[in-house]
């Protein structure tokens, strides 16, 4: 084929796949427009999850008549005039990419109406190609209405996620900028039924209620911090709240939402050795400097930066957060550890410092996390051989022994020592109760007084997808309101656990493109039940209960593991202890 110039079409195409990826990044341009324009109000509605409509209205001061053909112009733009200007972005947008690429993939409507005219006006279009402009009775600000997103580009709708997935991020992106906005009144309105809306008044707790649901919204800590011209404030989670992944992270850069490993790196390392592997906090941060050291013209959706000293920027971040958490709930002092495999002590040059010792996968090793100072001393241990592999699948007859921590039991068997994750175990052990009455109707217990639970429009709308599923559970949970639910009855194994906390459970991990049609969808909701519900670490069990969970075990399918696939329970042989005590020569 020879070379050739595109037409302007399908150049227009190219662009907007860098700019419009789905519903949610036409929302997303169009709300940073409307900012921009400094509104005060903004109205966004949503149907057929943004392929169907995307229409966004807002109060802000418009478009004069006589430059809306210019508004739908690839790279017309009032932002800025020349390059240096990229140097110093204070607003949202800059490119003057948004309008043109969304009009070449769409039917696309823009009604505006400028503060000092006494009329509005309207230009249409579509496909890329502009309509004449009409004049329309209209209230000061601008109205954009795009229709049938990627009708002339089909293709571009394969990639896109399920319908309930495509609204979920939608939601998220708006509630995220109603975030960096308190001031801005925001109204959302999916499918007809409204998913948010915010008073303006200033309060972020208020639109976090809305993002993670009134109680965790109390228990945000606030971060406010500055350093050398730099402020970090927002919020953080408390180490009792947590997720499995790190979709909760946010950050805004003077007002951007970005995307950036060493800020989410920096925020990590505020949180060292406070909380689990594998668990990470729920934040909205951001960040406000001088745009002249930030770089914001570094990606095409301008969702990533680059910062003039990124080392500062890491460092802020990490001391924001670590002093948050220190003001509203110091540390623990640590003492002098002793390795209970070898003798070896750790001596720290204070006892006021991070507890930087982690256990090692084998048993008995532990390992610092970080090196000692030089006041203090790290006395190498002598590796602790590794643990004999498992004799089998099932587990043999066990004698209960004890409780270490009240989170393990201590149980003797014939082959040698067993160190049991209570938690693990009764995670399992309801497990395959759970699987094992899946076949016949799994019974259920009604409660006394309904419970009432209220989620974040996102898991709302996810979870009304799986109340049939959650009905052959044992589950009775009916709409009551919007984004509330009533709980009449639980699974009557689980009686006894907060119908509340079961109910959040089940969405508060989902991935963005799971869904309730997926195979194997009931196990992993009756897995992620189970886990809420089993006893956990920190618990004291009496005799007669740890002897009760160990038969319990004992009788189970797949009882090495629980349904999580971490392991409920360490073996020591015989052998093993022998050659750790010297009684026979280490190999």
């Amino acid at each position: 084929m020879p070379i050739h110039i595109l037409s302007p079409e399908v150049a227009s195409q190219i662009a907007a796949g860098e700019v419009v990826e789905r519903p949610a990044s036409v929302v997303k341009e169009l709300l940073e427009n409307a900012l921009d324009a400094r509104a005060s109000q903004i109205k966004i509605s949503v149907e057929g999850a943004g392929q169907r409509l995307i229409e966004v209205a807002d109060d802000g001061c418009g478009i004069p008549v006589e430059e809306l053909p210019l508004a739908v112009e690839r790279h017309a733009t009032s932002k800025l005039n020349q390059a240096a200007d990229l140097f110093n972005i204070q607003t949202l947008g800059f490119r003057g990419e948004a309008l043109a690429s969304i009009g070449s993939v769409s039917r696309l409507t823009l009604t505006s109406r400028a503060a000092e005219a006494t009329m509005g006006a309207v230009l249409r279009v579509e496909g890329g190609g502009i309509s004449p402009i009409r004049n329309t009775g209209a209230p000061v600000g601008t109205l954009v209405r795009v229709e049938d997103l990627f009708y002339n580009v089909p293709a571009r709708l394969k990639f896109l996620k399920h319908e309930n997935t495509e609204r979920r991020l939608i939601d998220n992106l708006v509630t995220r900028y109603a975030l960096a906005y308190p001031r801005v009144r925001f109204h959302l309105t999916q499918e007809g039924r409204a998913s948010l809306q915010t008073s303006g008044n200033g309060d972020r707790r208020e639109v976090l209620a809305a993002l993670y649901g009134a109680e965790a919204a109390r228990q945000m800590l606030e971060v406010l911090y500055e350093d050398q011209g730099l402020k970090v404030n927002g919020f953080i989670s408390p180490t009792s709240i947590t997720r499995s992944n790190r979709r909760e992270i946010h950050f805004f850069i003077n007002g951007r939402p970005v995307q950036d490993a060493a800020l989410a790196a920096a925020l990590l390392k505020g949180y060292h050795t406070l909380l689990m592997v594998g668990r990470y906090p729920v934040a909205v941060l951001f960040l406000e400097m001088p745009p002249e050291i930030v770089d914001v013209n570094v990606h095409p959706a301008k969702a990533e930066v680059r910062f003039r000293n990124a080392d500062q920027v890491f460092s802020s971040v990490q001391n924001a957060v670590r002093r948050a958490l220190l003001a509203y709930g110091p540390v623990p002092a640590i003492q002098p550890q002793l390795n209970w495999a070898t003798g070896a002590h750790w001596r720290p040059a204070s006892q006021q410092i991070d507890p930087a010792w982690q256990w090692a996968e084998e048993a008995g090793t532990m390992t610092p996390d970080q090196p000692a100072s030089e006041e203090g001393s790290i006395i190498e241990p002598a590796p602790f051989p590794a643990q004999a592999a498992l004799p089998n699948q099932r587990v043999p007859l066990l004698r209960p022994v004890g409780q270490i921590a009240n989170a393990y039991l201590v149980a003797e068997g014939p082959d040698g020592l067993y160190l049991v994750d209570q938690h693990a175990a009764h995670e399992r052990v309801l497990f395959e109760r759970f699987l094992a009455q899946r076949s016949a109707e799994i019974p259920s217990q009604a409660l006394l007084q309904p419970a009432t639970v209220e989620l974040p429009s996102g898991s709302a709308r996810l979870l009304a997808e799986q109340l049939p599923v959650l009905s052959r559970l044992g589950f009775q949970v009916e709409s009551f309101g919007p984004n509330t639910f009533l709980v009449r009855a639980i699974p009557a194994l689980l009686a006894g656990i907060d119908p509340g906390a079961a109910l959040r459970v089940l969405v508060e991990d989902f991935e963005e493109d799971e869904t309730p049609l997926q195979a194997e969808m009931e196990a992993r909701l009756i897995a992620r039940v189970c886990k809420r519900a089993a006893v956990k670490a920190g618990k004291t069990l009496s005799a007669e209960e740890q002897r009760a969970l160990l038969l319990d075990l004992e009788a189970c399918q797949s009882p090495r593991s629980c349904p999580h696939g971490r392991p409920t329970m360490i073996h020591l042989s015989v052998d093993l202890l022998e050659r750790q005590f010297g009684r026979k020569g280490a190999r």
